[in-house]
């Protein structure tokens, strides 16, 4: 019956259109997608925790973004940030995050006094150290 070859008989039709036994080096018959990847996304992870008060609670939020950076470091710890869990609308940043000369950010907390910092042990420093 005609309904029942095998699920690969195209490839076999295939390779008998380029000639059956002959080898081509070099040429496959799987082309490349015709649509280009995608390019990555920036998502956001909520993780919620209580606190007794707000500074308690910057703190707290300090401490797991900087561990989770130590964890994975492809997080973006600049972008990280507080609010309250009922107005996140209401989000704080909670590091500087100042572009520095050779294009690096601060990974100080936000607000700090002196001068900013690249990341990394032994970072670079710069600015003026009024904490601008």
């Amino acid at each position: 019956m005609r309904d029942n070859r095998p699920p690969y008989w195209r490839q076999r039709r295939a390779l008998e259109g380029l000639g059956a036994g002959r080898e081509v080096a070099g040429a496959s018959l799987i082309a490349p997608p015709r649509r280009p990847a995608r390019p990555g996304r920036f998502f956001t992870v909520h993780l919620g925790f209580t606190a007794p008060d707000t500074e308690s609670a910057r703190e707290l939020a300090v401490g797991y973004a900087e561990a989770l950076s130590l964890l994975r470091p492809e997080l973006a710890l600049g972008a990280s940030a507080l609010s309250p869990a009922d107005a996140w609308q209401r989000a704080e940043r909670l590091f500087c995050g100042a572009s520095g000369p050779d294009g690096e950010r601060c990974v100080d907390v936000a607000g700090h006094p002196g001068f900013h910092h690249a990341p990394g042990p032994g970072g670079l420093g710069w600015g003026d150290g009024d904490g601008d």
